[in-house]
Parts: C-alpha cells; sequence; structure tokens
C-alpha cells in the first residue's frame, strides 16, 4: 500500500506540477528558522496588524454566527470593497454583482484562470514574475508562454510582447507593482497591453495585492482604469498586505459581470466560501480614514530607505523600489553569480534569510545574479538583520 501510495503521489497527484518543485519561500523560511537566522526572505510581516481589527474579528467569532456565509462573499465586505474602489480610483464597482471574494489572492486567481481557461489556451507571463502563476495557469490547463522583463528598468518589452500574442492566447497576468522587480506599470504598457488584449480577444488579469505600497509620489493605476481593458480584465487583490494579516486570506476578484460568473462558477467548487467574522472585521478596516494608508505608505517608506541606505554602504547594488516591499538586488558586486548557493550560504552563515530570484523566471539560469529582501519587518528586526550583514561581510 505504501508503495502504491507513492507511486500515485508521484505519477497522478504532481502531474504537470513536477517541474515547480516546492516553493523556494517554502525552502527558504524553513532553512532560516533551522539556523535562527533573520527572516527577509517571505514576504509577510513579523508585527500583526492593527489591534482594532482583530477585536473586530473576535467579537465577530463570539457573538456568531460561524457557518457557511454566501460563497462570493458577505455583503458588508463587497460593499467596503466597492467603496475602496470608488474612494481612491473613482470607479463605481457593483458589489453584487462584480465582486467575488476568496480565500486569498493565489486562490482569485486560481478561480479566474479556472474560469476562464481551456486546455490548448495560452496565458502569457511577464517574468520575473511571483511563482504561483505558472503552476496555476498549468492546473487550469494552459500553455505558458514568457516574455521577459530585463533589468535595470525592467520596461515593457513591447515588440517581444507583440510577438507573443496569438490567436490562441487566453489570458495575461499582470502583477502591479510586480514582485521581485518592484516595478509600477504606467498608462502607456498598460494601454498597449490592452490593445493587444482587444485585438486578440484576450484577458488581462491585474494581480494588484500591492495596490497600496506605491512610493515616492507616485500613484496605482488599476487595469480597471484602463480603457482598453474595459470589459476584458479581471482585477485580483487582498487585504494581507495593506493590513499586515497575511495569514487571514481574505482576497476577491473585481471583474464585468459576466465576467465575474465565470469566476464564481469555479470558485464555488474551490473553496465555495471564505471565512465570515474575518470578512467583516476586514471590512471595518477597509474603510479606515485617509491618515492609515498615508502613515502605512510613510512607515514602509522609512523601511525601505534604511534598508536600501544599508545595503548601499555595504557594496550592493541596489535597485530602485517603486512599488512593493521588497528589494531588489545585484550580488554580482559582492563577487558572487549564483543566486541560490548564495542565499543558503547567507542564511547558514551569515544568519540572514533572502530570496534566491531565478526562481522567478521560467529559464533558472536567468536572474542568478539578483536576491529579494523583505522589509516588512519591525525596524529592530531589520537592524538586527544590518548589523549581521555587516558583520559577516566586514564592512559597512
Amino acid at each position: 500500500m505504501q508503495k502504491e501510495d507513492h507511486h500515485l503521489t508521484d505519477e497522478v497527484a504532481i502531474r504537470g506540477l513536477r517541474p515547480f518543485g516546492t516553493s523556494i519561500f517554502t525552502e527558504m523560511s524553513v532553512l532560516a528558522n533551522k539556523h535562527g537566522a533573520v527572516n527577509l526572505s517571505q514576504g509577510f510581516p513579523d508585527f500583526d496588524g492593527p489591534g482594532s481589527i482583530r477585536e473586530k474579528a473576535a467579537e465577530a467569532l463570539v457573538r456568531g454566527p460561524n457557518q457557511y456565509v454566501l460563497s462570493y462573499g458577505i455583503p458588508v465586505f463587497r460593499e467596503a470593497v466597492a467603496r475602496k474602489m470608488k474612494r481612491f480610483y473613482g470607479l463605481n464597482v457593483d458589489p453584487d454583482t462584480e465582486i467575488t471574494v476568496t480565500s486569498g489572492a493565489t486562490e482569485a486567481l486560481a478561480a479566474t484562470l479556472l474560469g476562464i481557461v481551456e486546455t490548448g489556451d495560452e496565458v502569457l507571463l511577464l517574468e520575473p514574475s511571483y511563482d504561483a502563476y505558472a503552476p496555476v495557469a498549468v492546473m487550469a490547463g494552459a500553455k505558458i508562454r514568457y516574455v521577459s522583463l530585463t533589468p535595470p528598468d525592467f520596461s515593457l518589452p513591447r515588440e517581444k510582447l507583440a510577438e507573443a500574442f496569438n490567436r490562441n492566447t487566453k489570458a495575461i497576468v499582470i502583477n502591479n507593482p510586480q514582485n521581485p522587480c518592484c516595478k509600477t506599470y504606467n498608462r502607456e504598457e498598460l494601454s498597449f497591453i490592452g490593445e493587444l488584449c482587444k485585438k486578440y480577444d484576450a484577458y488581462a488579469i491585474g494581480d494588484e495585492v500591492y495596490e497600496h505600497l506605491v512610493y515616492d509620489g507616485r500613484k496605482h493605476l488599476s487595469l480597471l482604469q484602463v480603457p482598453e481593458l474595459e470589459n476584458r480584465c479581471f482585477v485580483v487583490s487582498s487585504t494581507a498586505k495593506t493590513f499586515s494579516m497575511t495569514g487571514w486570506k481574505i482576497g476577491y476578484v473585481i471583474a464585468a459581470p459576466n465576467l465575474t460568473n465565470a469566476v464564481r462558477m469555479s470558485h464555488q467548487f474551490i473553496t465555495f466560501c471564505g471565512q465570515g467574522p474575518l470578512q467583516e472585521a476586514m471590512a471595518f478596516a477597509i474603510d479606515f480614514p485617509d491618515s492609515y494608508y498615508h502613515d502605512l505608505l510613510a512607515d514602509y517608506t522609512k523601511k525601505r530607505d534604511r534598508l536600501f541606505d544599508a545595503l548601499m554602504q555595504l557594496g550592493l547594488s541596489v535597485f530602485p523600489t517603486a512599488g512593493t516591499y521588497y528589494l531588489l538586488v545585484d550580488i554580482r558586486s559582492w563577487g558572487y553569480d549564483d543566486d541560490v548557493s548564495f542565499c543558503r550560504m547567507l542564511t547558514e552563515k551569515g544568519g540572514v534569510a533572502a530570496i534566491p530570484c531565478s526562481c522567478f523566471w521560467n529559464n533558472r539560469s536567468r536572474g542568478k545574479e539578483l536576491v529579494r529582501f523583505c522589509f516588512c519587518k519591525k525596524d529592530e528586526t531589520l537592524e538586527e538583520a544590518i548589523n549581521r550583514l555587516s558583520a559577516f561581510f566586514g564592512r559597512r
């Protein structure tokens, strides 16, 4: 029986996913815990969000009910998301027909792709891309086409992107702001993508989980604000990054009613519904005053600048961060050219964990000179990481 179960796991259960292996985020976090390293790898804070949100959740849990809720989300949460879209982007979104609540942004992406992709369709990914995109698209039956953004500016390669679109293209996934290269897409880039989607009758899926972490006076541009993408885009987001509650897994998809129907059809057979009390608490959080969002951005700006300056002083080449809560660095200035071995060495011997960025490319020979540090940490955590890096490399 054990042999048969092992055979089943190897040959059936992970068919199609074998090339992806175990997530690098899991691997590096396990390694960090093993060696007592400061974990600047996986993108979660080492602090919880506002206590008032947790108090609201506790009230809802005690008050009840704690049963299944409406599959596509409780009304108060969907209404809060609709108010947010009007408040920040001037968009009128119908909470009843255009918003679907999911168990995090990854499920939102999965429900979207499973709802629209048929076997043989192609999905375009702009790499470096978050490592969940390709496996989810493969599970939906898609063939993946990759278009690479090139450092140092990671601007959209329009000619290559136009060549990648074809009659089999069903969708393109756009992470804006983009993890790990920390860029934000401008209106011209998104309009160009929109024109290609119109030409080939394709959809754009925007992963906008870092929408409130856009720096230096920039303003986030949602796909829903791009005229060329009207009625052919899905916007995926979540409350995790904005409210520092990554473990709650409250995500959502916004799309036109006919597109929302496709998302809801698949969503009901994935998780069916999310956590009602946590949705209620996050509805309260979304309506926080402007001062919350301002203070969040100001705090992360200080953290970004502190770590940026420290890494530069240590002799690293650091890319500017326009959005997200990461810093991308080139390790060749430290004499290394293999990101995976560097990150393992740094975790085991230097006591600081980072993410090797080759995992964000389909061809792992690309990005081997790049690693990603996360700065969504307490100030004292960042200072400890900086001190360890300084001691390990022998200079400030």
